[in-house]
This record gives structure tokens, sequence and C-alpha cells, in this order.
């Protein structure tokens, strides 16, 4: 699959070099990938172990021992641990080679190590784990509930023999798997992302792992909580469940075109690239999956995919209303009586020059507002847009663990709106 805007970026297309923010997000992305295993370890299991040995004597050692044997279940953790490090390894050493960048690198303007901060590292735990849901046989039936009713929408509006033909834009396309999805039903598609964690891990997915079954994961192994047995921590999940280059090869058997030639990635803010001329009316459909809550200002989205939808394309959206920017933008939060700023990051940031100053522009541009599903439906009608379907789907999990004693499910907004 082809990444737009990872080498060539790195090599001048958005002027890492030149953009310090840039090249500070960028390399944090890297190292955090890197620090992985250190952090894991420390952070879940050795401060742990200092925890549980501050405990009473007679009681660490009751839990040392048959049937709770907890130290044992520590060295089970860490071994868990190591089994996601390797896979955060295996994506470190990939994006290197994307980037043209050297593990040991000689010149310092191009060290990016030790750039990570603790919201990378939380990051880079939350991708690594992602993984269950988007590329294990176990993440399956999650990940149905999001992506079969989009799927089924797409062959009921399409149902031309030639897919190939038909131009679909995923916004928000994380891990990639919804993008591989709609390539092997036989779609040209576009996936768009704007994080380095999720655009490394996609790119190593799609492009670099050899075979199916190669790599155990541990999605659950990490944390603690609401969890019904050890077992159930420390479920192992082979990934991924497919071989993606295999399975795309198969499924051009008797296509005009391969799905290799049908299928690529944008990095890129999806506001800043598909807003523009180039891409005016180039897409039959825009498919958004758990995105729509992303936007600072959903104004912007919509009027982003209206310019990039072509007359009578349509668009297919399902996801909850879970606003990524509540309470970040704007005036300091007050919280016990003190001002803060929640902590922000946001990679591929975009400025352009307004009467001698710089202004941010894309997903970074200043305000923000949360509307209800009744007022984004509303919104969608007066800004272009029929909506033909709509329905609330109950049941949806993101990341959930089926077994754990806490699960947290959305009712989604499932709808279709045509571009008039």
């Amino acid at each position: 699959m082809e990444v737009q805007g990872m080498e060539e970026a790195w090599h001048g297309g958005h002027g890492f070099l030149s953009d310090d923010e840039e090249r500070r997000v960028l390399f944090a992305a890297l190292d955090s990938f890197r620090q992985y295993r250190q952090s894991a370890h420390y952070n879940v299991t050795h401060r742990r172990r200092q925890n549980f040995y501050a405990l009473p004597t007679s009681q660490w050692q009751r839990l040392a021992a048959p049937p709770f044997n907890l130290l044992s279940s520590f060295d089970r953790v860490d071994d868990a641990i190591d089994a996601n490090a390797d896979i955060a390894s295996e994506i470190l050493k990939s994006s290197l080679e994307a980037f043209g960048l050297e593990d040991e690198p000689l010149d310092p303007a191009l060290n990016w190590k030790d750039a990570a901060k603790p919201p990378d590292i939380d990051k880079v735990r939350n991708t690594i784990r992602q993984l269950y849901r988007d590329w294990s046989a176990e993440g399956a039936a999650e990940r149905s509930k999001s992506f079969e009713p989009v799927l089924s929408n797409l062959a009921d509006l399409f149902p031309v023999k030639d897919k190939g033909a038909i131009k679909v834009l995923v916004p928000g396309s994380g891990l990639g798997r919804l993008v591989f999805e709609v390539c092997k039903l036989g779609y040209d598609v576009e996936g768009n992302e704007i994080s380095y964690h999720q655009l490394m891990t996609s790119n190593w997915m799609l492009n670099q792992v050899a075979a199916s079954q190669k790599f155990d994961l541990y999605p659950f192994a990490l944390t603690f909580s609401n969890h019904t047995s050890r077992d159930n921590q420390l479920k192992c999940v082979k990934i991924p469940d497919v071989h993606p280059g295999t399975e795309l090869h198969l499924s051009s058997s008797g296509m005009p075109t391969h799905a290799s030639e049908r299928m690529s990635m944008t990095a890129a803010d999806f506001i800043v690239l598909y807003g523009d001329d180039k891409n005016h009316n180039r897409f039959d459909a825009v498919v958004t999956v758990f995105f729509l809550d992303t936007a600072p200002n959903v104004l912007r989205y919509i009027e982003v995919i209206h310019n990039c939808l072509k007359d009578g394309g349509y668009w297919i959206n399902l996801g909850p209303l879970l606003w990524h920017f509540e309470d970040t933008r704007g005036p300091p939060v007050m919280r016990g009586g003190l001002s803060q700023h929640p902590a922000e990051e946001q990679p591929l940031t975009a400025t352009q020059t307004v009467t001698g100053r710089q202004e941010k522009v894309g997903i970074d541009e200043p305000g923000s507002v949360e509307l209800t599903n009744e007022e984004v439906l509303l919104l969608v009608e007066r800004m272009g847009f029929n909506v033909q379907s709509h329905r609330l789907q109950d049941g949806t999990g993101y990341l959930e663990d089926p077994e754990s004693m806490l699960r947290n499910m959305y009712s989604v907004s499932h709808w279709v709106a045509r571009k008039v």
C-alpha cells in the first residue's frame, strides 16, 4: 500500500526539518515506540512490586503463595510486556526506514531519541492495544459491528461490476483495517490519518508484516482492574489474523485492477488536504467510522466532506459523539480552583500567512463546539446533504475486553447522506 506523506514528508514535502514543532512531534512518536518496553516494565510491574513488598510481611507472603502466586503473575505480565514491546520495536524499525532516519543518528538535528513525553507513551500503549480490535480474530466481533453496516451500505449504493471505478475516502483510518476491507471488496480506496502512531503502525501492518499469526499480543496485560481472572488479563492473541498482502492479492482475482493499485494512504490533516481545490468533487463516497467526534469544529468536517465528494456522492457515517476536544479549547478549565489547560498534542499541523502573521489552519484552527446527534443531522441537512437513512445502533464497543467486569458500550449514530 502506498503511504503518501511519510517518506515524502520527511524529505521536504511538509518541511519537517525546518518546522521545529513538527519535527518534535514526529521524533516523540518514534521515541515512544522505543521507550515502550522500559516504560511498561517500570510503570506496570516494578511499581507494583514495590507496593506489594510495602504490605505487612505476613500479607504479601500470603499473596505470594499458592493459590494466589502474585509474584509469579508479575513475572507473567513482564513476559507479556516483552511480547508487546517486540511489536513496538518492529514498528519503530519500519518507521525509521520510511523516514530515512538512523537508529543511532550522527547528526544532532536528526536525533529522535529521548523526545517522548508521558502523553506520547500513553498513545503508543493505546496503539499497540488497538491491534487487538483491528488485526486479531478475537477482535472481529467488535469491529464487525462498526464495519459491516458501512460495507453493506457501499455494496447497496454502488451495485456495479467494476467497483474499482468507485473512489472511496476513509478519514481517520487508524490502523488501516477498514481501508483494507473496502479495498478487498474491489473499490478504489484512500485512507487518511493524522496520528503518527497510527500511521506508523498501519504502514508496518499493511506493508511489512510477512505472514498471518506472526506476533503474540497481550492486549489487556498492562491493566489490573476489572479482570475476572489472571488468565483473562494475560490472554494472548495472534496478529494479524490474516496476511494483508495475501488477502488483497487473492481478492484481486478477476478484477480489472490489482488491489495494490486501488489502495493508498495519506498522512495529513484531513481539513487541510481534502478542503483544497485538488480534491474538489473527487470521491464517490466518504466513509467515517468513529471519526466525526474527533472534530473541534464539526462544521469544518462537513464542509470538507462536501468539498471532496462528487455531486450525488454519498457520505456514510457510523460512530458516537464523544467530542475529543471538549474542555480543551478556549479559556483555561477551572479544576479545584486552579485554571488548567489539559495537555493536547496535534501532529501534522499547518499554518498559513494572513496579513503578515502566521495562523493555524486545519484541526488546529481556533474554536470548538459540541453538538447533539439531532443537531448534527440538522446541520448536515442544511450544509448541502440529504440524509437518506438514519438509525441509532446500540451495543457497539471500542477496544472492550469481552470478559471484563466493566464494559462501555456506545449507541452509535449510523446514517447515509447524499450530496445535493
